[in-house]
């Protein structure tokens, strides 16, 4: 299976040393690869592709072309003492990983793999072949990728310099606005790519969703890190995303969620009690109720809130909106 880069990966940073071992690699491990293709992978040219071709020669790297360029050799790279399984496992983590959806790191992971590859033991090479995949990892996104390549270099650049961002940013709740952050450290829960900084104007730790930044700027101004904001301690009792005062959510399930959720595991505070036949009591200490209410209300009229009332009548004030919205339907 081939992971194709998008022309243009050499301007990005992909230094000439660095494209000509990525082509001893791909030579390698793959078959009949043209210059074309080669182009391909490495982001350049057909031009470059054959520069680099004649300077591997003059290195005396064996190179031919035979319905695609070959090694005659491969003596110059020691094998990987992997094993069949060592690689399936490597190679279907490289795979899934949501980094790929990112422009730098899905180039950094073809590399890895190209280089993985090219030193496999004969005996495993030969194995893959004829070994189907049967485990399977499908990490679903729901960022849009453009954005997401546009930007998360630029992030990731701002928090390991400790440079602040200037952003102009799309929240759900305020809409568009332009804010100062000083960012930690990029994190993907659930289903997209977040950054946790520090907003100067609203003066807090904010989670910023990378597909909701229509546009950064890194500034020259340095900021220090605080030690004691990081992604365990930032999103301890957080139900996923959200943060906010720990709450105390207690609810009684019955019939088929009341067998669903005592089979699921759903946070690190959560406690389960059998009340009665299909039916559980559900506790659990978390950052905030929005996450959890969501959750709740999948389950229906078998989830019961008994705790905090707060929670108990927003899902009240949600199940009369759509009783009402369903009745003037029938109307």
């Amino acid at each position: 299976m081939y992971i194709w880069v998008k022309p243009g990966a050499d301007a990005i940073g992909m230094t000439k040393y660095d494209r000509l071992l990525h082509i001893l690699n791909l030579l390698r491990c793959r078959r009949n690869l043209n210059a074309g293709m080669l182009a391909v992978e490495c982001g350049v040219h057909e031009r470059s592709i054959y520069r680099d071709i004649i300077a591997l020669s003059e290195a005396n790297i064996p190179i031919y072309y035979d319905n695609g360029y070959k090694l005659a050799s491969d003596s110059f790279l020691p094998p990987l003492n992997f094993d069949l399984e060592e690689y399936l496992c490597i190679r279907m983590v490289i795979e899934s990983s949501p980094l790929n959806e990112t422009l730098k790191y899905r180039e950094i992971l073809q590399k890895v793999r190209a280089k993985v590859e090219a030193r496999l033991p004969e005996t495993v090479r030969k194995e893959s072949r004829f070994t189907p995949p049967t485990t399977h990892l499908d990490i679903p996104v729901s960022h849009e990728q453009d954005k997401c390549e546009r930007f998360h270099g630029l992030i990731e650049k701002a928090a390991e310099n400790h440079r602040c961002l200037k952003l102009t940013y799309s929240s759900i709740q305020s809409g568009l606005s332009e804010r100062v952050v000083e960012p930690y450290f990029i994190i993907f829960r659930g289903r997209a790519f977040y950054f946790v900084a520090y907003c100067h104007s609203r003066r807090e730790f904010r989670t910023f969703r990378h597909d909701r930044v229509e546009n950064v700027e890194l500034t020259d101004d340095v900021f220090v890190k605080r030690s004691d904001i990081t992604p365990d301690s930032y999103f301890e009792n957080s139900w996923l995303i959200y943060s906010g005062e720990p709450v105390k959510v207690v609810v009684r399930f019955s019939g088929t969620a009341a067998r669903v959720v005592s089979m699921g595991y759903h946070h690190a505070e959560e406690t389960i009690r059998q009340t009665g036949d299909d039916e559980v009591e559900y506790a659990v200490v978390t950052r905030g109720i929005e996450e959890i209410q969501r959750w709740i209300l999948g389950f229906g009229s078998e989830a019961e809130v008994i705790e905090p009332s707060e929670l108990r009548e927003n899902l009240c004030l949600i199940g009369r909106y759509l009783d009402s919205t369903y009745h003037k339907s029938q109307a």
